[in-house]
C-alpha cells in the first residue's frame, strides 16, 4: 500500500495515537525510564518506516518491535560496559581530588563563588584553550556575546579571588 505523503503521515499518527501508550508502559515495566524513552523513539521510527506492512493485529505486532529494540538496546549497553571495563584494565583512570581537578583550592573556591554558566564559560576558556568563536559553537550563541560574558566573568573570578585572599 504506496500512500501519498500526507495521507501516510496521518496514518502513523493514527497508529502512534493507538500503541504509543501501550508501549510506554510495556517498555517502563522492563527497563529504567530514561532507556525506555529511548527505545519508544526507536519503535516509533520502526513504525515509520515499516507502515507499509502493519498487520492487523497493530498492537501486538507493535509489542514485538518494542521486544526487539529493547534487546537491542541492552546488547548495546553490554558492549558498552564491556568496552569501558577493558580500557579500565589497560588504561585505568588516576584518581583525583577536587582539588587536583581544578589545580588550584584558591581558584576552586572562587570558581564555586560564581554561576554554574560562568565558571563553564571560563573553563572552556582558561583550561580547554577555546576562542570566543570555539566557545560560542558550544553554548551556541555568538561570539560577541561570549566576549562580553567572559570579560564579566573574569572580572567576576578576580573579585571571588580578592575576596578568598581578604583583600
Amino acid at each position: 500500500m504506496d500512500l501519498a505523503p500526507e495521507a501516510r503521515r496521518d496514518a502513523f499518527e493514527q497508529l502512534a495515537a493507538e500503541v504509543v501508550e501501550p508501549v510506554r508502559r510495556y517498555l517502563a515495566r522492563r527497563t529504567d525510564p530514561a532507556t525506555a524513552d529511548d527505545v519508544l523513539g526507536d519503535v516509533l521510527l520502526v513504525l515509520w518506516r515499516r507502515l507499509d506492512a502493519v498487520p492487523e493485529e497493530r498492537l501486538a505486532w507493535t509489542y514485538g518491535i518494542a521486544r526487539n529494540c529493547l534487546a537491542n538496546a541492552q546488547r548495546s549497553a553490554r558492549r558498552q560496559q564491556r568496552v569501558v571495563a577493558r580500557i579500565a584494565e589497560v588504561d585505568p583512570p588516576r584518581e583525583t581530588t577536587p582539588e587536583e581537578a581544578v589545580g588550584d583550592e584558591r581558584v576552586g573556591a572562587a570558581l564555586a563563588e560564581l554561576r554554574e554558566d560562568e565558571a563553564e564559560l571560563l573553563m572552556l576558556w582558561a583550561w580547554e584553550g577555546l576562542g570566543p568563536r570555539e566557545i560560542a559553537a558550544v553554548l551556541e550563541v555568538t561570539p560577541n556575546a561570549v566576549s562580553i560574558r567572559l570579560h564579566r566573568a573574569r572580572e567576576k573570578l578576580k573579585d571571588a579571588l580578592r575576596k578568598i585572599d581578604g583583600r
